[in-house]
């Protein structure tokens, strides 16, 4: 959003905003396809908005700073249409369920921080909310960037050996008449693909990354990738740990404002929008209505652990419920930067072996014919 945080908090804001500079450049959150006011710019909405109230500046205030700062007219407008909103009467819940961009979970706690004078405290709690969303996905595009370099890298070697190596021993092979085994029929068979067909993989390709994005919105279309999702080895628990530290994290902030435990999971379910994860909290809602304990409500969903199962009926014999989902929130952030590591370091070999075995069946497809070549010309 770019609000210079030193207009109100003088010469140390903003000598520490311009060593955080680079920081937050390398971190920044590059958004295709992406909505208008993404969680990157809610993070810094909420963080700035909270600071401005903290050193007790008015709401109007604040976001007409906000505002003023903004660099797009796009943005400057949309922070308007709040202002306007706020002048007619609105409260600041109102104006943020009026607006799409921000979602019904957003809305109920910013109507309870409004309720209990803690908005101060709201707006702190979801500039964390969102950071911690945020940062989940950046560990989740650093653990995948390096290796999918590797891997565009490596298919493009093959693709090349494929293209222009194979088919010079292809017209060796044919002009000597050698016999071919059947290794080296399938390789030259790929490689005609290739040529005559791999304009259209490419086109395949493109198309699918363009139309990614729609397609996704589509709610069956998406229902079946985030369940094929989780099926995929190690990556399926990797994003499991992602989405239970985002729910862990929303249930503890709720918690806090002294939100219902079902109200709760019925905003949590409007937030996330992973559909297995929705389906679970659609079942633990059923059970929590039926007369359910929490941790009951919570066995046999395949998203959630013993674990939690274990640490959530210890809260509700102790009534600590908030701190445990605090702890548990912890344990999962912690979880998803470890698996996101440990997932780098794992994808790197096992490319770098998997095109090996590609690039030397090619190479042992092609040797194989020059052992009865030499035969023929001797």
């Amino acid at each position: 959003m770019g609000f210079k945080l030193e207009h109100t908090l003088g010469e140390t804001t903003s000598k520490a905003n311009k060593r955080e500079g680079l920081e937050g450049l390398l971190k920044k959150e590059i958004t295709l396809f992406g909505k208008f006011f993404n969680n990157k710019r809610k993070e810094e909405f909420y963080s700035e908005l909270a600071v401005l109230l903290k050193a007790g500046v008015h709401l109007r205030d604040s976001l007409e700073l906000l505002r003023d700062n903004q660099k797009k007219q796009k943005f400057q407008d949309f922070h308007t249409q709040m202002l306007d909103k706020l002048d007619v009467g609105h409260s600041f819940s109102e104006v943020l369920k009026s607006q799409k961009d921000f979602t019904e979970y957003e809305y109920y706690s910013v109507q309870i921080g409004e309720e209990s004078g803690n908005l101060v405290k709201i707006t702190e709690e979801l500039a964390v909310f969102f950071a911690q969303k945020n940062e989940q996905r950046r560990n989740l595009i650093n653990a995948l960037t390096y290796p999918l370099i590797i891997l565009c890298t490596a298919v493009l070697v093959v693709i090349f050996m494929l293209r222009m190596v194979v088919p010079m021993f292809e017209d060796i092979f044919r002009q000597n008449g050698v016999e071919l085994p059947t290794i080296t029929k399938w390789i030259i068979a790929a490689s005609n693909f290739i040529k005559h067909y791999g304009w259209m993989v490419l086109l395949g390709l493109l198309a699918f990354l363009i139309l990614r994005g729609p397609l996704l919105q589509k709610e069956s279309i998406k229902r079946k990738w985030d369940y094929l999702l989780l099926r995929v080895p190690y990556v399926g628990n990797f994003i499991r740990s992602v989405y239970l530290a985002q729910f862990t994290q929303a249930v503890a902030l709720l918690t806090s404002s002294r939100v219902p435990m079902l109200n709760s999971v019925q905003m949590v379910k409007k937030m996330i929008g992973f559909y297995p994860l929705q389906d679970a909290l659609n079942t633990m809602e059923v059970k929590i209505m039926k007369g359910s304990s929490l941790h009951e409500s919570l066995k046999g969903g395949k998203m959630f652990d013993n674990k939690m199962v274990s640490l959530v009926k210890v809260a509700e014999e102790t009534n600590q419920t908030e701190f445990i989902f605090e702890k548990l929130n912890q344990q999962y952030t912690l979880e998803v930067q470890q698996k996101s590591k440990l997932l780098s370091i794992i994808m790197e070999p096992l490319i770098i072996v998997v095109i090996g075995i590609f690039v030397g069946v090619i190479l042992v497809s092609m040797y194989l014919p020059m052992f009865r070549l030499s035969s023929v010309l001797g």
